[in-house]
């Protein structure tokens, strides 16, 4: 892991740091290249606009490790509106929800309680819920709650992160519920003992899960691979994959909103299943250091500018 990235990292958990930067017009005109705005209103236009270019997509509002009973709440009543929204305007949009945003760093019955609700609504509509994973320490209590919820209906994932090393075994234990799972590299900074320190391993280990999913026999409706990467190399390969092999699962490819946009347009153009990710809301620093650190060749300007007097 590169130093740059590791500076990063440290400084997406930096409280004054973030409240130094958001302060910053120059911060916050970086942040507009990787969400819409802030407001639903503002990423249901965004969606609008990439479904005409026949791009579905998943709607997340930014937040993480809430505290507060209400403020779950508060979250999951926004999430049911905006499952709400996406109905009425007709869109191919789903939504995408950080279990710590329902509650569950302090009552883990709550969160299950707020996951379910929105799965009650997604249901009926033919919609989506999304279950985003985040540090190591939430793996196993994240997956706890996606499998009470898989029982409950087919129209729930969850995202797995092929740098951590336990990945494979996480994987193997959750094939027989036909899952939804969407694959990334992961973004948080973890120790060594945990995760693959390299980029070539965590490219392997992310081919490598694709391919076992792919040649899965999975009996259980429902089963889907989400292909979340930017990597064009590696999108080669699976996709390589699907054409010698077509799978029994349904796969597509997710890709954050603002990046490798003529990528984007590739996949559609070869009938590949493409959603954007589009994130939104108030608390985006954490989040955008994060993206930052996914993407080198922009560290140095960023840096400058952000540490600049």
């Amino acid at each position: 892991m590169s130093l740059m990235r590791n500076m990063l990292l440290w400084g997406s958990q930096q409280a004054w740091l973030r409240d130094s930067a958001m302060r910053r017009p120059f911060v916050r005109r970086s942040v507009s290249r990787f969400m819409p705005g802030e407001r639903l209103e503002d990423a249901l236009g965004a969606a609008q606009a990439l479904q005409a270019q026949g791009i579905g997509t998943i709607l997340t509002h930014l937040g993480e490790n809430l505290t507060d009973p209400a403020e779950a709440d508060e979250v999951t009543r926004h999430y049911l509106e905006a499952l709400e929204a996406i109905h009425a305007a007709g869109l191919d949009a789903q939504i995408s929800v950080k279990l710590t945003q329902l509650g569950l760093d302090f009552d883990a019955e709550r969160c299950q309680a707020n996951l379910l609700s929105l799965l009650q609504r997604a249901d009926p509509i033919g919609n989506f819920v999304w279950i985003d994973m985040e540090s190591s320490a939430y793996v196993e209590r994240t997956l706890e709650q996606y499998r009470i919820a898989r029982r409950r209906s087919s129209r729930v994932g969850v995202c797995l992160q092929t740098y951590l090393r336990r990945t494979a075994a996480d994987l193997e234990s959750l094939l027989p519920l036909g899952p939804a799972i969407r694959l990334v590299k992961g973004a948080y900074k973890e120790p060594r003992e945990i995760a693959f320190p390299r980029k070539a391993d965590v490219d392997e280990s992310f081919f490598a899960l694709a391919q076992r999913f792919l040649t899965a026999d999975l009996q259980a409706p429902g089963a889907l691979l989400a292909v979340g990467t930017h990597d064009s190399r590696l999108i080669g390969r699976i996709t390589g994959t699907l054409a010698h092999r077509p799978a029994a699962a349904q796969v597509e490819f997710e890709m954050l909103y603002g990046i490798q946009p003529r990528l984007q347009q590739e996949l559609v153009r070869t009938g590949r299943r493409l959603r954007v990710l589009i994130s939104y809301g108030e608390w985006w620093f954490p989040w955008y250091m994060r993206r930052l650190a996914e993407r080198p060749a922009n560290v140095l300007f960023v840096m400058r500018n952000l540490f600049a007097g």
